[in-house]
């Protein structure tokens, strides 16, 4: 009995941290993260290595800012209303931007299927001119961890790990994503500690016999 509960154990710890901590990967903020810059979003990683840190950007804090009031100096940009995103607390200033594609983004960087990388002016310029409304996201800032902070904190049970996906990423109600998620990881978590206890109860009936 002692070995189940141990393998119980460990099996809720897995599914409480969810998938392994890669590029591509959702992180949602778990009810109890307290951390204003971190509450209820949704950071989609960018890059996970564990001897130089994780970086990602949030994917579910849209401004009330137009992109051409932030990049007014790039001509492509100026005609464009689409909202700004909050990307996260480090460097604030700088630019970061996702463009949603079904084929190879050239000079670009491939986060996961339908999903690239834009960075740069000349990137950002072509992308501006030619990306359609609602597949073209600009983030102002981006979070950041050290070499081991961020499993701490997934430890900790300060986030869920969840694979990401395009349609999440550019949804066109990003309030709404962070609580589609959460319940999602929720309900996860409940229905594997039911199949624990089950397993348990089985397992105890037998070996009463």
């Amino acid at each position: 009995m002692f070995r189940l509960a141990v393998l119980a154990g460990l099996f809720f710890s897995a599914v409480v941290c969810g998938a392994e901590l890669e590029a591509g990967k959702f992180l949602v903020a778990s009810r109890g993260l307290g951390d204003p810059n971190f509450a209820g979003t949704v950071v989609l990683l960018l890059k996970f290595d564990e001897e130089e840190g994780a970086l990602g950007i949030i994917v579910n804090r849209r401004t009330d800012v137009p992109l051409s009031r932030v990049f007014e100096n790039i001509k492509t940009a100026r005609d464009r209303t689409d909202a700004v995103y909050l990307g996260g607390p480090v460097e604030p200033g700088s630019g970061l931007a996702l463009l949603k594609s079904a084929g190879k983004v050239e000079d670009a960087s491939r986060v996961l299927t339908g999903i690239y990388l834009v960075a740069g002016k000349a990137l950002l310029e072509k992308a501006a001119a030619e990306a359609p409304p609602g597949s073209f996201h600009v983030y102002l800032g981006y979070a950041g961890w050290s070499a081991g902070q961020l499993e701490h904190e997934v430890e900790l049970g300060g986030w869920r790990v969840l694979p990401a996906d395009a349609a999440t990423v550019f949804d066109p109600d990003p309030d709404s994503v962070w609580e589609k998620l959460i319940r999602r990881t929720e309900l996860r978590i409940a229905h594997s500690v039911r199949s624990v206890a089950i397993g348990s109860t089985l397992v105890a009936r037998r070996a009463g016999r």
